[in-house]
């Protein structure tokens, strides 16, 4: 560990005399060696994302495991001999799955022949959510930051990144000037979301009523559509999905991958541990299609596309979409005004429906900022990594007043 780096360590964690003596520092590959009750009474919150069985059904369904590019390398902190934080970490060979996008820093270190894998993410595998990503009561990721740091240069760990994490929103961290981040040389990334709050509404109507006239209008004609083309859309939840419905929703999730190419990043045996253990979270959205039977003269519902979402006492996420027909807004239907439909109902005060996609903003959903830390170990990569981030914050920044501006309620900003 370098002398400035062991200077920074310990001005960090003045209240420490001896790191090595107070803290024991374990990184183990697999979920199975944590307590699973350490990790619950360390979670202290009824996000699903944070939840051991949620983890632990990743590594044992084989979406998150070595073999793709995610072997887990969670780090558990003891004082006394009890465990008082736990990181769930994962070191990486690729950069698929994160949704904070840093290929053009591992093609820069490519084209100088020097190794940007393996790398260091704390992040929850697939699920672009903020999140904390230290379960601890007593630590915060700002106290254990030059202990992860020294844990990566003594193992030759290229860099660490932590994605989608809680900010308080001061001005210095939302320009990233704050003091620690700087002195260890971690920088910070900005990406916007769109997210949906409820202001109280009484129905989804009354929630219509905030936005201008030619707005509403297109959304009611966007939803009176569904009706129009003979689609059913049901809300089921928990133990009210069928199997046959499970089985479905799989094919649909596949086929939304197989149409760009690609491979799935979540297996069958993941989603069955979800409605399995997740039942009181999890809410599909199902459109339906009759379809006559001429012959024996009996109808016939079938399955044309469906949504899944998971929820907590104040939060819907959503999280997986898929169609086996093309219909036109089904998309909006299924995957947004449901989803708002279904937070107006259950007195829900936040709907984050995933990464990207303007075509949210004049449905109702606000930019928000998103953040992460980057630390890379590569010193001559390190000014311009900076002045990456640097820039890349303040065209985040203008991007969110640009968003806000479009945004369909009668005061622009809600």
């Amino acid at each position: 560990m370098n002398s400035d780096l062991k200077q920074n360590t310990l001005k960090y964690f003045h209240d420490y005399k001896d790191l090595s003596a107070v803290l024991k520092l374990t990184f183990v590959n697999t979920i199975k060696n944590i307590n699973k009750q350490d990790w619950q009474r360390l979670v202290n919150s009824t996000c699903p994302f944070l939840q051991y069985d949620y983890f632990e059904a990743l590594e044992s369904s084989l979406s998150a495991c070595s073999e793709r590019g995610w072997q887990p390398h969670h780090l558990v902190i003891k004082k006394n001999n009890n465990t008082i934080a736990i990181v769930p970490l994962y070191l990486k060979d690729h950069s698929w799955g994160e949704y904070v996008f840093d290929w053009a820093w591992a093609e820069a270190y490519e084209r100088y022949n020097l190794p940007y894998y393996p790398k260091l993410v704390a992040t929850v595998p697939f699920t672009p959510i903020t999140t904390p990503k230290i379960l601890s009561q007593t630590l915060s990721f700002d106290d254990i930051l030059p202990l992860v740091i020294e844990h990566c240069l003594k193992s030759n760990i290229a860099s660490f990144h932590i994605l989608f994490i809680p900010f308080k929103n001061t001005a210095k961290e939302v320009t990233g000037e704050s003091e620690k981040i700087n002195a260890l040389e971690i920088n910070q990334r900005h990406t916007v979301q769109f997210h949906w709050f409820n202001k109280g509404y009484s129905s989804f109507e009354a929630y219509l009523a905030t936005f201008t006239s030619r707005k509403r209008k297109n959304t009611k004609k966007e939803r009176a559509s569904i009706e129009q083309q003979g689609i059913n859309v049901q809300r089921l939840i928990g133990k009210d999905i069928s199997q046959k419905e499970i089985d479905y929703f799989y094919l649909a999730y596949q086929l939304t991958y197989l149409k760009k190419g690609h491979q799935p990043h979540l297996t069958h045996a993941f989603f069955i541990d979800m409605f399995t253990k997740f039942a009181d979270n999890l809410l599909l959205v199902i459109a339906t299609v009759k379809k006559e039977d001429v012959e024996e003269d009996v109808e016939e519902d079938g399955y044309i596309a469906c949504a899944l979402f998971f929820y907590d006492e104040d939060t819907l996420y959503g999280r997986y979409w898929g169609c086996s027909e093309n219909i036109k807004n089904l998309h909006f239907e299924l995957c947004y005004y449901q989803g708002i439909d279904f937070c107006i109902a259950n007195n829900l005060k936040n709907f984050n429906p995933g990464t990207q996609g303007e075509h949210k903003i004049k449905r109702g959903f606000e930019p928000v900022l998103t953040h992460s830390y980057h630390w890379v170990n590569q010193q001559a990569f390190k000014p311009a990594i900076a002045e990456f981030c640097l820039q890349e914050r303040k065209q985040m920044t203008y991007y969110l007043k640009q968003c806000q501006q479009l945004l369909p309620f009668k005061n622009t900003l809600a």
